[in-house]
């Protein structure tokens, strides 16, 4: 077989603000590979890239060196990287085979020879769902809303909860868990359509948060237990004045700073006197304890119809700068991911 043209999205230059399509990322079709004669290592596979997740803390890396906010700097002139599905093609690795899917952490191209496939895991091969579930509601953004849950919530039932950017990935299975435990739900997001979404999953209370104060809509139906915290800034300052006594924040995003200056905290001196927790999650930390338990949790949940979400579909490469802005800009609708086949 000749080779065949492998497109890839390179980053290009570190952004300031908004990433640029063209400039902060730009679409490199010069590379080719033979995908029957290329030379395979012992221990190496050469998959095709079936779904690729676009994912809110990716511009937190796409700043210089020492001013990430979420892990190393890209590197210059190389693809990008995040979650991603693959099917095998061939393989120099017993514990991948030919025709099998895999996740893990890979490039944005069409296909790739991966060589350190220890945090990589073979997919179980199912009916009537989509392999880009996998990089969304069943891969690192429904990991992280149920680790975070298990680890950081502490929620009990009848308590109330605010979720901010609720209607993303993270926070809409944040929604059905919170609904699922008996609490009362107050989730935010930006547009009408998204609003009807979290209606849709049950939340009691939603609201846009660009054209609504967040502290009013607290105020009236609050006080919260816990604040599930996608965004930082005015919406986490809010929680903090409207939290009760041992009140909880689960930290897993600050979307509001990541194009702009981090807006400042005032309610600081809350931490103290209503005793807050605030907790961190990063879905890495956690695999060990919580992985098995959500894979057998919750693909059969999304097969059944009983856990809903929404996807925000491209299907080539060449769209994927401009989605990844779309993101950052919240222009989306559900999550956001590159599908380049489906089988």
């Amino acid at each position: 077989m000749a080779p065949v043209r492998n497109t890839r999205v390179l980053f290009n230059e570190y952004a300031e603000g908004y990433p640029i399509p063209g400039k902060t990322l730009v679409v490199d079709k010069s590379e080719t590979i033979d995908l029957e004669g290329a030379p395979l290592k012992n221990g190496q596979v050469l998959v095709k890239t079936i779904a690729i997740s676009v994912d809110p803390y990716q511009r937190g890396r796409m700043s210089e060196p020492g001013k990430t906010t979420s892990g190393d700097a890209y590197e210059l002139g190389k693809p990008l990287v995040n979650y991603v599905v693959v099917k095998v093609i061939r393989s120099e690795n017993p514990d991948f085979a030919p025709g099998q899917h895999v996740y893990g952490m890979g490039d944005f191209s069409e296909y790739q020879i991966l060589t350190d496939l220890s945090t990589w895991k073979v997919l179980p091969e199912t009916r009537g769902t989509p392999w880009s579930a996998y990089v969304g509601v069943l891969g690192m953004p429904g990991q992280t809303a149920f680790y975070g849950w298990k680890e950081a919530a502490h929620a009990k039932k009848g308590e109330t909860i605010y979720i901010s950017t609720a209607a993303g990935a993270v926070g809409s299975m944040v929604v059905q868990i919170a609904k699922a435990d008996g609490l009362k739900v107050i989730a935010s997001a930006g547009t009408e359509s998204k609003l009807q979404f979290l209606r849709e999953l049950g939340a009691d209370v939603v609201f846009n948060y660009k054209t609504t104060n967040v502290e009013d809509v607290l105020k009236e139906h609050g006080p919260i237990d816990i604040y599930w915290d996608n965004a930082g800034g005015k919406s986490l300052d809010a929680a903090l004045a409207n939290l009760n006594t041992f009140g909880r924040v689960v930290k897993i995003g600050s979307i509001s700073s990541y194009n702009s200056k981090p807006e400042p905290i005032y309610n600081t001196e809350t931490i103290l006197w209503k005793r807050i927790i605030i907790r961190g999650v990063l879905v890495f930390d956690h695999h060990e304890q919580y992985l098995d338990e959500f894979y057998a949790t919750f693909p059969p949940k999304v097969a059944k119809g009983e856990i809903k979400y929404v996807e925000h579909v491209v299907r080539s490469l060449d769209e994927t700068p401009q989605l990844v802005l779309d993101q950052q800009k919240g222009n989306n609708t559900g999550k956001a991911v590159i599908v380049l086949a489906d089988e």
